[in-house]
């Protein structure tokens, strides 16, 4: 066993270019007047900035957004190259953009070790960040054949050009920006180890090292404890599986009275086939990313502690395996949740809820002021927000702050509503509830409407759905590449750290 290590840079403040540096990355906007160089207080010269902008516009750079223009330096930096990333129009420029953009050149400086960069002037958090995160690769499984060579590795270095290194917010600035981006690569390190070797024992035996240390309470329950305290949920999706449900408990504590209690739930499915109810196998292989919620919230509750956010977090994380055999769960059987609801199992392929309801109300049992759960669960929600926004759903004020603060960080959550109509298409021939209706209608705010079920009265809470978000099929954008993105880490820890400062 062993805990993911993702492979990021380093990342340091510099008051000026370095000699070790070898490209300086700098934004560029578009106007009507052509391409125009974004450069705040620093150490380049303003007659430089003037000839760099002559040779870039000659070479037909546009300052459009994540647009790449490499150009040879002038004589008087200490760097071979200048690499102009686009930040799109000037007055559009938010932190997001300078996330997406640096990330683009992080992307793009393969086989450079050192880089030196002005965005950190336009915003040197974003700036970090998107470096970081677009320099994350995931290399664990390949041998000498196909491991990156020096000359196709991204940038080990970066230095973000500030006009002092001493100031102590810009400090406080980069120490955050590097503890998101930690947290949120961990969150990808766990979506891509694949689930030959990432199963249930060995996700719950990760979350704990993890846990354990960053100063977290841990508390890991096995099969036998699950059976034992009816988590009928849980033991249901993972009894098919030769690899044993896990349920992982991880509490951090600010140490401060009145603390607002904050309850984050994730789904971890780390191998979902659809169980009896089986998958087709075209694009199965993208399942390895079914406890993307559970990898998030680890994540979330880890970066709380690292940051000391002033309230306490609870993360209960269910992991199981969800496979076809002679042991699984059937269409038609009866389960019961933990806390005693019935549920009659329509399609074992709807397992995400039923492993969240059990951890919804074991995490109301601590009596929080609000709780987020977040799951890879409905391929509706793809159908209806495409693969790069989630779906938020709850109480309908936290819903729609979660929902708010997910677009400021740029990982845009968008309110959804939970119709009351739908809830009768939930009702059981056999028990107190069905896992699915028996239409495909709204099926995202169906599965919303089951969890509700299962939050206790007067709990704030907000569901996050990232099938889509979480998991990058496609070519690589901004600071994402292919696979695991992280998402949706950056909503959470910025919703607790607004919950500890406004309640």
């Amino acid at each position: 066993m062993s805990t993911p290590t993702p492979e990021l840079p380093e990342l340091a403040l510099a008051g000026s270019v370095s000699k070790r540096a070898e490209v300086l990355v700098i934004g560029l906007t578009s106007s009507d007047n052509g391409a125009e160089i974004l450069f705040g207080d620093g150490p380049v010269d303003e007659s430089v900035l003037g000839e760099l902008l002559d040779t870039l516009q000659a070479v037909g750079a546009t300052g459009r957004s994540e647009e790449l223009t490499r150009v040879p330096a002038p004589a008087s930096l200490p760097v071979a190259s200048v690499l102009a990333v686009g930040l799109g129009a000037a007055d559009r420029i938010d932190a997001e953009q300078v996330r997406r953009s640096a990330g683009a050149a992080a992307r793009a400086l393969t086989g450079v070790s050192t880089v030196a960069t002005t965005l950190s002037s336009v915003d040197l958090g974003a700036a970090a960040e998107g470096f970081a995160l677009g320099s994350y690769t995931f290399t664990e499984f390949r041998s000498a054949k196909s491991a990156p060579k020096d000359d196709a590795r991204h940038a080990t270095r970066v230095e973000l050009l500030v006009p002092s290194v001493r100031d102590r917010a810009a400090k406080a600035t980069l120490a955050r920006a590097t503890a998101i981006a930690e947290a949120v690569a961990t969150a990808r390190e766990f979506v891509n180890t694949p689930p030959s070797h990432l199963y249930p024992a060995e996700f719950a035996a990760r979350a704990k090292a993890l846990g354990e240390a960053a100063g977290l309470e841990v508390e890991v329950l096995d099969e036998k404890a699950l059976e034992k305290q009816g988590f009928g949920g849980i033991v249901g999706v993972g009894k098919g599986s030769s690899r044993p449900p896990r349920l992982v408990r991880l509490s951090y504590s600010a140490k401060k009275r009145k603390a607002p209690k904050v309850a984050l739930v994730g789904k971890g499915v780390t191998f979902d086939t659809g169980g009896i109810s089986i998958k087709p196998a075209a694009g199965m292989e993208a399942m390895t990313s079914d406890m993307a919620g559970a990898a998030a919230v680890v994540a979330t509750v880890v970066l709380a502690a690292k940051l000391g956010v002033a309230a306490d977090v609870v993360a209960t994380v269910p992991m199981a395996e969800n496979m076809p055999s002679s042991t699984a769960q059937r269409p038609g059987d009866v389960l019961t949740q933990y806390g005693g609801t019935t549920i009659e199992v329509i399609n074992t392929d709807a397992e995400g809820r039923l492993i969240l309801a059990d951890a919804i109300v074991r995490a109301c049992e601590d009596a929080p002021d609000y709780l987020i759960d977040t799951a890879t669960l409905t391929g509706a929600q793809m159908v209806a927000l495409g693969n790069r926004t989630p779906g938020v759903m709850g109480t309908d004020e936290f819903r729609d702050r979660v929902a708010a603060l997910s677009q400021e960080v740029g990982e845009n959550g968008w309110p959804m509503p939970l119709p009351a109509e739908l809830r009768g298409d939930l009702e059981s021939r056999v028990a107190d509830l069905a896992n699915v209706t028996p239409h495909r209608w709204g099926g995202m705010l169906a599965a919303g409407l089951f969890l509700k079920e299962f939050v206790a009265e007067g709990v704030q809470w907000a569901h996050i759905d990232v099938a889509g978000p979480a998991f990058n099929t496609g070519g690589p954008f901004g600071y994402v590449g292919k696979g695991g993105t992280g998402v949706p880490v950056r909503t959470m820890i910025t919703v607790i750290e607004d919950i500890a400062e406004r309640g």
